[in-house]
């Protein structure tokens, strides 16, 4: 990181079973690791830190996201263990990114590719998706702005799993010579440590959270002794009418899930394939 200026840190078992399986090592990468960037950028006198948490931090109901929230807790409190150091740390916080490695689209598309089964958990599960521009523009806007210690989050549509993968048979098994109809779907129910629904923030963040455009900022607890402090963010303004969870969030419906992924250039041939 010497001589470097802005830090941006990806790396982490992101995966929730594998990282249920082994939380030993979850913890090393997710939590240690993270630990040891945040002192060699301090080291280093790095300007800026982002991290890439996840939606999973919130309320987390598994290993990773436990480590996550972890690692948010880190970011924040970095900006007091930073010392005289000039760096100024914050997080941003997704969901998940369209055709990411071992993600649910490229395994679709395989599954159909194959010609089935589609294995779906339920069908009623709920995500958050992004693209990769999606984050370069989050990531950026965190860099950009960050005054300290604040999780910056993106607001995001939601789909449901059974409805990405009828619209991924109707408009990909035809690209791979097989009739839709001829594809079948099979239900396994949730893997260990899997929600039904993701969320974005908790209650409490929502209270304080702050939203331009398509973003919203959480900045920090404050407290009266000064230990952190947070004067707000030219452009930000008290966020209203939070959607927190994807279950209540809009939802596309399968020709909207069509539009997206075809925009990405995600069917036969996508990145992941």
């Amino acid at each position: 990181m010497e001589n470097i200026e802005i830090v941006v840190h990806t790396a982490a078992m992101k995966h929730v079973d594998i990282s249920e399986y082994n939380p030993f090592e979850a913890v090393k990468t997710n939590v240690l690791g993270l630990q040891n960037v945040i002192d060699a950028a301090i080291d280093a006198c790095a300007d800026r830190l982002v991290f890439t948490s996840s939606d999973k931090a919130v309320d987390p109901a598994n290993t990773m996201g436990t480590t996550k929230l972890l690692g948010e807790k880190l970011v924040t409190a970095g900006n007091k263990y930073r010392g005289p150091s000039g760096l100024v740390l914050a997080g941003v916080r997704f969901g998940n990114v369209l055709d990411s490695s071992q993600s649910v689209v490229p395994r679709f598309r395989r599954q159909i590719r194959e010609g089935g089964p589609v294995i779906i958990t339920d069908g009623e599960m709920s995500r958050f998706f992004l693209t990769y521009d999606d984050i370069v523009d989050l990531v950026t806007t965190a860099v950009t702005r960050t005054e300290g210690g604040e999780v910056f989050v993106r607001k995001m549509d939601a789909i449901r799993i059974g409805d990405l993968a009828e619209a991924m048979i109707d408009w990909v098994a035809p690209q791979y010579g097989h009739d839709p109809a001829e594809i079948p779907v099979e239900y396994i129910g949730p893997r260990l440590g899997e929600t039904m629904h993701e969320k974005i923030m908790t209650e409490r963040e929502a209270t304080r959270a702050l939203e331009s455009g398509a973003t919203y900022a959480i900045p920090p607890e404050t407290r009266a002794d000064g230990y952190l402090s947070h004067d707000g963010i030219d452009g930000f303004e008290p966020a209203e009418e939070i959607v927190r969870c994807s279950e209540r969030a809009r939802h596309l419906a399968p020709s909207e899930i069509v539009d997206l992924l075809e925009a990405n250039g995600l069917g036969m041939g996508g990145r992941r394939d």
